[in-house]
């Protein structure tokens, strides 16, 4: 507080009100002793007790000199008292005394002269020892230079937390005159910290008399408004000799170099955390839409509030052959948008499979062109408008609060596929050098994986649509019989495989049916399943019997490349109600008789075609009008989890429901069994026997 600043009303009692001992006085004993004009004491404090070893009644009316001076110095001590006693004038200094128990100490005294109001003169001596008085100056001025000379800040306040002391060190850190703080409260001084906090901390040490040490704060403070600094603070309660409370100090050290190479290791840490993170999650699947996913998930939270990736349409599409390095506009993709929270940042985005056109004059475009990672820290209303799609996708980012952005490149094999978008709105920190090294690494790990998936998401469709192309188209009208088919290609992320099926109508009212299994995948299996298609065709023409086709495909397939197949052909007459069955490696057909329950055919297995050297044999069975003859592949029911007998009795089960159309029956026994990440093609091919014709 001021030396002309007024008191305030609780001041102005505090200062009026008794205080506990425990100030200076009583730490340095000080003792008054009162002589009259003889030299005679007549008062004596209990403090003198202690100085001189008398008690009261062992002093009182007694020649000062006499008791306390030795005799040596006794005309030196009646001289100095005459003077007092006859100018008025004080005299203070050290003076050998005679101690109670016979010894010599030495005593600071100031002597002055008193006058009552009936004038009478006395001589006052106040009187302390020297060696607790010596030591007394030397803590405090030890105490002094170390507060003063410390490197750190150093600060006392009193129990209504207003400073009493500041040293220079606190003083430059605060950035205010130590002079200033006196009187004043932490709020006063320090308005850009979490001054709640650090008031708190002081008020809960003077309560509790425990020591806060090294809390953390970052901040700013007047000596340093462009700059976070870092502080290590400790609090602790200063109580006098006696108990009584002082009031509360606090020391501060400059961390900010500490905090700074903290930060730094934390930062390092997370980016190689997130590295690591899409090492393992990003390229997961051959499957374009979900690696972009993958990668705008590992982003968020950890370095953007929304991340997008967006695709070049013509890229994605295989249409660009060359680099453009036409100034624009360029057709874009989203691929996958991911955000921290609900925001409308994340809302005015891009949606998941839009396409949108963007002129040289937006920050993607140009990221693309150019293939350099383009990164406004501080974002403006002007740079929203070439980040947003629109107009009113810029108003929504703004209300959401987006003030920085990045794009960076996807590059793979020398080609930019797209770019990878990155906001922060409700994180404050803008991005920096590290944040566009760490995107850059992202990107570069990701855009490798997005064109091994959409090469390989190109040769999947052109082997899918081969497959499709080879396989038979609604059949006509069959006598006797009726027919329902599917094929379901594996999940995008594997090949195609060889699976087919087939209905070949045949002389005298019968029918072929045909399913086989080219073991393999890709355009290859693709291509020798229409060739051994093609060949059944053929065979099936010459009215041989099952067996015997199998004889022939089977030499067929020994011409073709390392390639083997599994096969069951099956021929239905449907004027004798029977069907001549022969198998080649494949799993047994279904016989779901009207009204009873489903049976799995017991027909000799045979070797897969292609082995050669081992006899094909042609089984018959009846199919009587409402009987069903269901054909498939193994990708209906095997799986890597669970052995084959149990998943045929799976499929008993499936087909032994209450009856569907033949259509329905195909997507059921689909729905059922197949799970969407099998990795293999399934082929269905269910035929129901009718009257005949």
């Amino acid at each position: 507080m001021g030396a002309h600043e007024p008191l305030r009303e609780g001041d102005r009692d505090r200062r009026s009100a008794p205080s506990p001992p425990g100030g200076l006085l009583d730490l340095l004993s000080v003792a008054a002793v009162v002589l009259d004009t003889r030299g005679r004491i007549v008062f004596w404090s209990p403090q003198a007790d202690e100085v001189f070893g008398y008690t009261a009644e062992e002093a009182l009316g007694r020649y000062a000199a006499h008791l306390l001076v030795r005799e040596e110095h006794q005309e030196l001590v009646v001289k100095l008292f005459a003077e007092v006693m006859s100018t008025g004038a004080s005299w203070a200094g050290a003076f050998p005394i005679r101690h109670k128990d016979g010894s010599t100490r030495l005593v600071e005294f100031r002597n002055m002269r008193l006058l009552d109001d009936l004038g009478d003169v006395y001589a006052l001596g106040i009187a302390a020892d020297q060696s607790t008085l010596a030591r007394v100056e030397t803590d405090l001025a030890l105490s002094q230079r170390l507060v003063s000379q410390a490197p750190i800040g150093i600060a006392l306040l009193d129990t209504s937390l207003r400073y009493l002391l500041v040293n220079p060190a606190l003083e430059r850190i605060n950035g205010i005159p130590a002079a200033d703080h006196i009187g004043k409260h932490p709020h006063d001084i320090l308005p850009f910290l979490d001054v709640d906090t650090i008031e708190s901390a002081l008020r809960q040490v003077l309560l509790t008399g425990t020591p806060l040490l090294d809390q953390y704060t970052v901040g700013r403070t007047l000596a340093d408004l462009d700059h976070d600094h870092a502080w290590s603070v400790s609090y602790y309660r200063i109580d006098g000799p006696s108990g009584r409370v002082i009031g509360v100090a606090n020391s501060v050290v400059d961390v900010s170099e500490r905090h700074r190479a903290t930060t730094e290791a934390d930062r390092a840490r997370r980016r190689l955390a997130v590295i690591a993170d899409a090492s393992a999650r990003v390229g997961s699947t051959l499957e374009v839409e979900q690696t972009a996913q993958e990668l705008v998930d590992v982003a968020v939270p950890d370095l953007a509030d929304v991340a997008a990736v967006d695709v070049l349409d013509d890229v994605l599409a295989f249409r660009r052959t060359a680099p453009s390095h036409e100034p624009g506009p360029e057709t874009f993709r989203a691929l996958a948008v991911a955000a921290a929270y609900p925001s409308r940042a994340a809302t005015a985005s891009l949606g998941v499979g839009d396409l949108a056109a963007y002129g040289a004059d937006r920050l993607i475009t140009r990221c693309v062109h150019t293939g350099q990672p383009i990164v406004i820290a501080h974002a403006d209303g002007n740079d929203l408008q070439h980040i947003a799609r629109d107009a009113d996708a810029a108003a929504a980012f703004a209300q959401a609060g987006v003030h920085s952005y990045i794009a960076v490149p996807l590059i793979a094999r020398n080609e930019v596929l797209g770019a990878l978008d990155l906001l922060r709105a409700r994180s404050p920190l803008p991005f920096d050098e590290d944040d566009v090294l760490l995107a850059g690494e992202l990107a570069s790990r990701a855009a490798v994986a997005i064109d091994n998936a959409r090469w390989h998401q190109s040769v999947r469709n052109t082997a899918e649509t081969l497959q499709r192309s080879l396989l038979p188209g609604h059949p006509p009208p069959l006598p006797g019989l009726h027919v329902a088919s599917l094929y379901q290609p594996a999940q995008a992320t594997h090949e195609v495989g060889g699976d087919w099926y087939d209905v070949i109508p045949l002389a005298d009212d019968k029918t072929a049916l045909v399913v086989g299994d080219v073991m393999g995948n890709g355009i290859d299996a693709a291509a020798t399943m229409g060739r051994l298609r093609t060949a059944t065709c053929t065979l099936a023409d010459l009215d041989l019997d099952p067996d015997q086709v199998l004889q022939h495909l089977d030499k067929i397939t020994q011409g073709l490349e390392h390639y083997i197949a599994t096969c069951i052909y099956a021929v239905y007459d449907p004027r004798a109600h029977q069907c001549r069955t022969a198998n080649a490696g494949h799993l047994p057909p279904v016989l779901a008789p009207a009204g009873r329950h489903p049976q799995l055919l017991d027909l000799p297995t045979g070797a897969p075609l292609g082995v050669g050297g081992v006899p094909f044999h042609t089984t018959t069975f009846d199919l009587k009008p409402g009987d069903r003859l269901v054909l498939y592949t193994d990708g209906l029911v095997e799986t890597r989890h669970h052995p084959i007998d149990e998943r045929l009795d799976t499929l008993l089960h499936a087909l032994a429901e209450p009856r569907r159309p033949l259509d329905e029956t195909c997507q059921w026994l689909l729905h059922s069994l197949r799970h969407p990440d099998d990795h293999d093609d399934v082929a269905i091919l269910i035929a129901q026997a009718t009257s005949p014709p």
